[in-house]
């Protein structure tokens, strides 16, 4: 969705008289309703309003966009208000707030969150924000903002019919590479992958087009035609993409950092004809030994991460509702007994969903990591043994036996073994008529995968079972030094890669450590994850001269996506000067890590950065451990990074 698809003329007011923040929201209401967006003008106020109260929206940098997700809304739509004199916005940096939108979005999808990302690219563009200043009129203003999306985003000019140049010295017209990012647990690596992409291939004179698919689906997808007239693709995802309508074609397959990374690497092996020829085989849908090389380690981390993206919805929306339930019922003064979190009838309701939303997160797991492997006919064989994992089945006792529950580790050996379970089963029927072969995914492979999925659960059970208790033992049992280097230990994996394999299994190891009570793991998992971006951010913001111009306009939504535990908006200058910046966000991670260990901080909720610290147990510790651990990453940064020269 382009941004002057949302924003009309009627709904632009350049050089506004205001004088606060109210009459600020109160203009911007006012001209979204007269644009006919709003069903219910006082009910979106409500919400606009109720957004503010959880942090402000202003940006920095002269930047506020307020928004709200409303059944108030009628239409999705957007305005903006200059207001050359500012007016105070509680913005992060200090400084008055000139630039105003304001997005109103419906229910239903995740309409604001784009509008809110493609707003945030294009006023990172100081030009931009000068000109947006200087407007003085709507069609002014208008015109400024669709330029800047045109030059931005070529490829929707060219989808909205605007003719594009035909590439010079006889090259085709179209993408020359296609691309296909995708990030198994968020948004930021897909879209930063596709953005590195893009923005690198535009420098060495290619056409490139980037499909991201990521946490809320596919985006920009490749069109068969497309795919027909492009040189090659390349896939840089740690998941598995829809891989069949590559056949044919040369494909370089790769992981999502390498697309952040090395992106001139990965459109000169397109270019120079080094990426091989892509051949579908039956129904596996990623034919790896035929797209670039994978090691046996990416190929187990992308299984596994196939699984946890799959099962983090679960997790995090389940997780998150147990934490209202018991905030709810500390609230309400509840005592600290068995019936805590559902003492209430109001408790009651959101732990009793919660616990079914999260209850799903074994089997889930299981499932998807098998079908990773297998394809769909592993799906069932894998979610029967995580199920069998949560209930602790053994041969003795077939109904479930409590010191037999395998938990975590048994629904992570359930998903990788029912996906070999059933590649052996296909081969071992590789020898069926194709009149009988439809029998195979519809009869065969479950019932026999089931079955010897089932035998093996409960034969390793009992001994899986007994690991894990004895870990989760053993965390109970820390004592307090040892408690604090865990926590220093996992708030340092959150940093050391950003979102790559160390920081994945810390957060993995954060969720699982919930389900057996180990809500100060997770405390220490999701602080370390926060500091980066922000200490990113303070250095910016205090040591200018150690960033570029462009590096100081970035660090500002640094901010924004460290207090929303959006640890990857610090790759960026990671891959920019990794000596320095990776070594201080490390240390301090690990320093807020260790004193919220120390604190005795618990996390309920297994993801949303300060949206969900009231929720959180000793909330004023954990803010001093974000605080301490953010400053110590800055310093650092500020003592090791060198002084910018501008040119």
């Amino acid at each position: 969705m382009r941004i002057v698809d949302l924003l009309k003329k009627k709904s632009i007011m350049p050089g506004a008289k205001l004088s606060t923040k109210a009459d600020a929201i109160d203009l911007m209401i006012r001209l979204h309703d007269e644009a006919g967006n709003l069903a219910d003008k006082e009910e979106y106020r409500k919400g606009i309003l109720a957004r503010e109260e959880e942090g402000t929206t202003a940006v920095g940098e002269g930047i506020a966009i307020p928004h709200a997700k409303s059944a108030a809304v009628k239409q999705a739509g957007l305005v903006a208000i200059t207001v050359p004199e500012g007016i105070d916005y509680q913005a992060p940096d200090g400084k008055p707030s000139t630039i105003l939108f304001m997005i109103a979005a419906p229910e239903d999808g995740d309409l604001h969150l784009e509008v809110l990302s493609r707003l945030m690219t294009l006023l990172m563009d100081m030009e931009l924000r000068e000109e947006l200043l200087k407007a003085q009129t709507p069609e002014a203003f208008l015109e400024a903002i669709d330029r800047k999306e045109k030059e931005r985003y070529p490829e929707e000019a060219e989808a909205a019919g605007e003719k594009q140049e035909s590439e010079k010295d006889g090259k085709k017209e179209g993408y020359r590479i296609l691309a296909v990012t995708a990030c198994p647990t968020g948004i930021a690596h897909t879209y930063m992958a596709a953005e590195a992409l893009e923005k690198k291939a535009r420098e060495m004179g290619y056409s490139l087009k980037a499909e991201t698919n990521g946490s809320g689906g596919a985006k920009n997808v490749l069109t068969p035609e497309e795919i027909e007239a492009a040189d090659g693709i390349i896939i840089a995802a740690d998941k598995n993409v829809e891989m069949v309508r590559f056949d044919g074609k040369r494909v370089y397959k790769t992981n999502v950092s390498a697309g952040i990374n090395k992106p001139e690497e990965l459109i000169k092996k397109i270019i120079d004809k080094e990426a091989p020829v892509f051949h579908y085989e039956g129904a596996k849908t990623t034919n790896a030994d035929s797209v670039g090389k994978e090691g046996i380690g990416h190929q187990i981390y992308k299984h596994l991460m196939n699984g946890v993206s799959y099962m983090l919805p679960f997790v995090i929306g389940g997780g998150i509702m147990i934490a209202l339930a018991f905030l709810i019922d500390t609230i309400a003064g509840a005592p600290r007994n068995s019936d805590f979190g559902t003492y209430t009838a109001a408790a009651a309701f959101f732990k009793s969903i919660g616990n079914v939303a999260f209850n799903f997160m074994m089997p889930v797991l299981a499932g998807y990591i098998a079908r990773s492997i297998a394809d769909r006919p592993g799906l069932a064989v894998g979610f029967v043994g995580g199920s069998i994992a949560t209930l602790g089945c053994t041969f003795a006792n077939v109904t479930g036996d409590a010191s037999a529950v395998s938990g975590f580790l048994g629904a992570l050996i359930a998903g990788f073994v029912g996906g070999f379970i059933v590649l052996l089963l296909k081969k071992v029927f590789s020898f069926l008529p194709d009149s009988l072969e439809s029998m195979l995914p519809v009869l065969i492979l479950p019932l026999l995968g089931i079955t010897l999925m089932g035998a093996f659960m409960c034969f390793i059970n009992p001994a899986v079972g007994a690991i894990n208790t004895a870990i989760t033992n053993g965390l109970n049992s820390m004592g307090s030094a040892s408690q604090i280097l865990l926590g220093c230990l996992l708030g340092g994996m959150m940093a050391i890669d950003m979102g790559g394999p160390f920081n994945k299994a810390a957060y993995v190891f954060g969720t699982a450590a919930i389900a057996s009570g180990g809500f100060n793991i997770m405390a220490s998992v999701m602080i370390g994850g926060m500091v980066p971006p922000i200490a990113i951010a303070l250095a910016t913001t205090f040591f200018k001269n150690k960033f570029t111009a462009e590096e100081r306009k970035a660090g500002v939504v640094n901010y924004i996506m460290g207090l929303c535990f959006i640890t990857e908006g610090a790759i960026p200058f990671a891959a920019s000067d990794p000596l320095r910046v990776i070594p201080s966000c490390v240390v301090g991670s690990a320093v807020a890590g260790g004193i919220s260990m120390a604190m005795g901080c618990g996390l309920r909720a297994p993801h949303g950065g300060i949206f969900v610290f009231p929720v959180v147990e000793n909330v004023g510790g954990y803010l001093l451990a974000l605080v301490v651990g953010a400053v110590v990453g800055m310093v650092l940064l500020a003592i090791l990074k060198k002084n910018k020269t501008e040119r």
